[in-house]
């Protein structure tokens, strides 16, 4: 395998914006980058039967699958939006009395469920990481980039988490402005998502 090709970008995909990143984002800015990184787990153990389910030439089916797709990506998208509300709203209690900080468990939920509702994550794993798995050592070779991809997730997660912790620390007071923008892109991501159109099959 190319590591030299396959390390960088792959590295570019983890760190592409996105719905999940977004929520590091605002787990970091909200309750630290420790916290961010576990609940980020959720995220993490989803995408693990993704990759298997990619490796299994699954990908392929939901591609194929108009119906399997449809259903996929309007439950997902819901669900952004629905989160994107909650967040919206918690900013406005946020802006008016001190709000309860989420907990771990609620965290790592939404972290698991975002990235369970996007359909397009299995189509990446199946499109992208088969390029660089040898043909002769298909089963370990999936395995290697399947797990250099965690990890390097891992990594994204922390470094939006940083980024939310510092940009909060400069927001000071005014960090339900950034709950505002945070809970507006998650709704954006959501309405995006439900525009999407299924890949055409090979």
């Amino acid at each position: 395998m190319n590591y030299a090709i396959f390390l960088p970008a792959c590295f570019a995909l983890n760190l592409t914006f996105g719905p999940n990143n977004l929520l590091a984002l605002t787990h970091g800015a909200q309750s630290g980058i420790g916290f961010a990184l576990r609940a980020g787990i959720g995220r993490l153990l989803v995408f693990i039967p993704m990759i298997v389910l990619s490796g299994l030439g699954l990908g392929i089916v939901l591609s194929a699958s108009a119906t399997a797709f449809t259903v996929l990506k309007l439950i997902g998208a819901v669900y952004l939006i629905w989160i994107g509300i909650r967040i919206v709203r918690a900013a406005k209690v946020t802006a008016q009395a001190k709000m309860s900080p989420l907990t771990a468990r609620e965290s790592f939920m939404r972290e698991a469920l975002t990235a369970a509702g996007n359909p397009k994550a299995v189509l990446i794993f199946a499109a992208f990481l088969p390029q660089f798995v040898p043909a002769d050592a298909y089963a370990s070779g999936y395995a290697i980039v399947g797990s250099l991809f965690l990890a390097l997730e891992f990594v994204a997660i922390g470094i939006y988490a940083a980024i939310g912790r510092l940009a909060a620390s400069f927001a000071g007071s005014k960090l339900h402005w950034m709950q505002r923008v945070s809970g507006f892109g998650m709704i954006l991501f959501g309405m995006l998502l439900m525009l999407a159109r299924r890949p055409a099959a090979a």
